[in-house]
């Protein structure tokens, strides 16, 4: 690790010595409104791939040491066209004057600026586009996608991409991390988690993603306990278009996507549609995944309004791999299998399965209808109104639909657990039986978002905005089959509750210009959620939870112009989150779960000149009360989660990007962090013990479980002839505890995976394009694992751990072939 990171650090300060020293252009001048001349300030200005400024207050930039090849200087704003200016025959220096249209066909992006971070909101962020995007979909979902991010960690069940998939940043888990489309909230009111599989193929809908990594900004839905991830599929096309892309690889994994759009019709309206079907085997036994998804939006734009509406719709059908592979099996040892199958009481069928599958590809399940079921359909109406030159409405409705359940074979389990009677056979009284059981989720979630947004054209920008929504689900359980059925009807329903969640929040942002090098942010938001929950659970234990809470989370930053190159920012910001459902639900009367503080500290630097741009920043994420697994359980044997009175994440994360000719191009990424919780105590069950005791560890200060200390990232671009592009891409992440105990016998080992990816432009007549792409992952077959989960007790006088892991695909390939017209 030490000499990875070594030569890591000497190529990046060689590089950035060197590059500067290739540029040779410099530009300046001023933007301005086409209709009344008057200053554009935070107009941004971008010449090349790095090279970037935003305007004063009297709408002026400055650019230097701009390489000598730069084709094209491109202005934006949000609320006008974009401007590309031919650079090529600016002769340097020079000073232009760029003037810019207010137009309603930019709605698009104001709706959702007033949930974005920009470069003056004092939050580490990284945005990326649909071409970046592109480049990587051939149908993995959205978080492998984004995997060469800063400080992101991606994992999938299936092993290959596709399937149940998910993302930790800095550490922090999907429950911690907000979602947002186009401003609209995402995240599973009760769990608080993403599940990216009920919404197949977003990715080729997507416009732009913004990740803003701690607290972040003010935006709606689910607290930003980690990290937030933005993602807009609104987008203007002004020309009619449609695309095929179509896509196979390893483990007969395929891909096919329609798109196509009208174009501006009588310029006020568009329509776009996208119909994708994807199916894999997946790396793991009987993994496989059947997805559907569509996705249609038509927009009007008026003189001062426009209104879109999406409706887009995902069902999926994914064999569970849920349960990982237990550590004797990857390792291949046979005697541990053994003491495994006799310590879990495995009948032979399973006993089998084990002793003779793949080490990496074991799963579990062998019933051939074990599956998640699940369809969610999504309907978004979004408007943007112009009230005056200065101010902006926005208002937003949605509603999310989803029901579906997932299936299970059960072998001799209790019949009494489902309400059926035993059964009576001449003498002899059957109390369990093989079954197949459904456990349903039938739920909705609806509301509202809007933002007025304030743009005085000097020194002040502010948005005032807020949301309301509520989550209204049914969660029930039926068996369908049972070997002894005894008293029990069709679709015997066996345990049945509800939740009902409601979110209310409203924040204000404010912008200021306080000097010519100096902006002020300031952000605060008020949230009021309240939680119902009553019902008989799947452990036929009654629920009844019925809790409110009133969160006020204020953040404010400083960003400082320290030179026509280079900025510096510094954020305080606090926040709160509400325990989910199960924190409840598996909770008893003496532990009861208690919300989440967070206190996050950002501060960074950014520095841009000629080809290079780079960046460092530093966090300190303080936690009071952070809810862990610390071995305790409850009265049927599940985990509980308690607060931990202290934990912090702290780290350092550096990114940087460098056009090192015309052929070859670096972007590179590593975080370095410590992740702690203070004076951990390790709850051991001891079944020796009549009473249900538990014998206590005291671990002192130790690492919160899977967050690696070290994350990096590197994308090495080589475009050694026209419309050809190569690039090899690397991840290196550290080694990961699997609980918080800082136990080695209890980790992920760190791993470094190396994909290549090709891909080949041409531009036939009659068709706009014609791409081929090749993405080979794992090029040097490393065996790894990305997640997984242990447990501890004590039988028999002896501790005994069991530790289970989800392996990764080695070497597999995709390719794919996208035609547009």
């Amino acid at each position: 690790m030490l000499k990875f990171t070594s030569w890591f650090l000497a190529v990046a300060t060689g590089v950035l010595l060197y590059v500067p020293a290739l540029a040779q252009l410099s530009v300046s001048g001023k933007i301005v409104d086409a209709e009344d001349g008057k200053p554009l300030p935070g107009a941004t200005v971008r010449a090349g791939s790095f090279r970037g400024t935003v305007t004063n207050e009297k709408g002026e930039f400055s650019l230097k040491n701009i390489p000598k090849n730069t084709d094209l200087l491109e202005v934006s704003y949000v609320g006008y066209s974009n401007q590309s200016i031919d650079f090529s025959g600016i002769q340097s220096p020079e000073s232009i004057e760029v003037k810019l249209s207010r137009s309603s066909f930019t709605a698009d992006e104001v709706i959702i600026n007033a949930t974005r971070a920009n470069q003056n909101s004092g939050v580490a962020f990284t945005n990326v586009g649909k071409l970046e995007l592109s480049k990587q979909n051939l149908g993995q979902d959205l978080p492998i996608l984004l995997n060469f991010t800063p400080s992101l960690v991606t994992t999938s069940d299936a092993g290959a991409g596709v399937g149940y998939t998910g993302l930790r940043i800095r550490g922090t888990d999907a429950t911690r991390i907000n979602v947002t489309i186009n401003g609209i909230p995402y995240n599973d009111a009760e769990s608080q988690g993403t599940f990216w599989v009920n919404m197949p193929d977003l990715s080729s809908s997507v416009s732009s993603v913004q990740i803003q990594r701690g607290v972040g900004t003010s935006t709606n839905g689910a607290a930003a306990f980690g990290a937030t991830v933005n993602i807009n599929t609104n987008e203007f096309r002004k020309e009619a278009y449609a695309e095929i892309n179509n896509s196979v690889g390893s483990f007969n994994t395929r891909k096919h996507t329609i798109r196509a759009g009208t174009g501006l019709l009588n310029n006020k309206f568009t329509l776009d549609a996208r119909l994708s079907k994807i199916t894999s085997d997946g790396f793991i036994d009987r993994a496989k995944s059947d997805l559907g998804a569509f996705y249609v939006s038509g927009a009007y734009f008026g003189k001062k309004s426009s209104v879109r509406l999406n409706v887009f719709s995902g069902k999926e059908v994914t064999y569970q791999a849920w349960e990982g592979t237990p550590e004797a099996r990857l390792k291949g040892d046979r005697e541990g299998m053994l003491a495994y199958i006799d310590r879990n009481g495995l009948n032979e069928r399973d006993a089998q399965n084990l002793l003779n599958s793949n080490s990496r590809t074991y799963n579990l399940y062998l019933y051939d209808n074990q599956v998640d079921n699940y369809q969610q359909d999504h309907y978004q109406l979004v408007s943007s109104h112009v009230l005056s030159k200065n101010w902006t409405f926005n208002l937003n409705g949605f509603m999310v639909k989803g029901r579906g359940y997932f299936e299970q074979y059960r072998d001799n389990d209790r019949l009494r657990n489902y309400k059926i009677s035993d059964v009576v056979i001449g003498n002899q009284t059957i109390s369990r039986s093989d079954l197949i059981r459904r456990r349903w989720l039938d739920n909705s979630f609806y509301g509202t978002t809007f933002s007025l947004d304030y743009n005085s054209f000097k020194k002040l920008t502010a948005n005032i905005g807020g949301g309301w929504n509520q989550y209204d689900g049914n969660h029930f359980g039926e068996v369908i089959w049972a070997r002894f059925a005894g008293n029990s009807s069709i679709r015997q329903r066996y345990y049945e509750n509800i939740g009902l969640k409601t979110d209310v929040n409203l924040y204000g942002k404010v912008y200021y210009q306080l000097t010519e090098k100096l902006n002020v942010f300031a952000d605060a938001q008020v949230r009021k959620i309240g939680y119902f929950v009553k019902g008989d659970d799947n452990q036929r234990r009654q629920q009844l939870h019925d809790v409110n809470y009133t969160f006020f989370n204020p953040k404010a930053g400083l960003t400082y112009l320290v030179s026509e190159s280079s900025t510096a920012f510094a954020s305080f910001s606090l926040a709160h989150r509400e325990p989910n459902r199960d924190d409840f639900t598996e909770s008893t009367r003496q532990i009861q779960p208690n919300p989440e503080i967070l206190r996050d500290l950002e501060a960074g630097y950014r520095f841009q000149k000629g080809r290079v741009a780079a960046s460092v920043g530093a966090y300190y994420m303080n936690y009071k009360n952070q809810l862990v697994v610390s071995g305790q359980l409850n009265d049927v044997g599940n985990p509980i989660k308690i607060n931990v009175p202290h934990s912090y994440r702290a780290g350092v994360e550096l990114e940087f990007g460098a056009q090192l000719s015309k052929q070859w191009k670096w972007n590179a990424n590593a975080t370095f962090s410590q992740n702690k919780i203070r004076n951990f105590t390790e709850y051991v069950v001891d079944y020796d013990d009549a009473n249900g005791g538990y014998q206590t560890i005291n671990h002192g200060n130790s690492d919160i479980a899977l967050s690696p200390n070290v994350i990096v990232g590197s994308q090495l671009l080589y475009t050694p002839v026209k419309n050809l592009e190569m690039a090899l891409l690397t991840k290196y992440v550290g080694k990961q505890y699997l609980d918080n105990t800082s136990n080695e016998g209890r980790k992920l080992d760190a791993y470094f995976t190396n994909d290549l990816r090709l891909i080949y432009r041409i531009k036939p007549k009659g068709m706009n394009e014609i791409t081929v792409s090749a993405l080979a992952n794992n090029i040097f077959n490393e065996l790894y694992e990305s997640n997984g989960y242990t447990y501890s007790y004590i039988y028999g006088g002896q501790t005994t751990t069991e530790n289970f892991y989800y392996p990764q695909a080695g070497r597999n390939f995709l390719v794919g072939v996208g035609l547009k017209f």
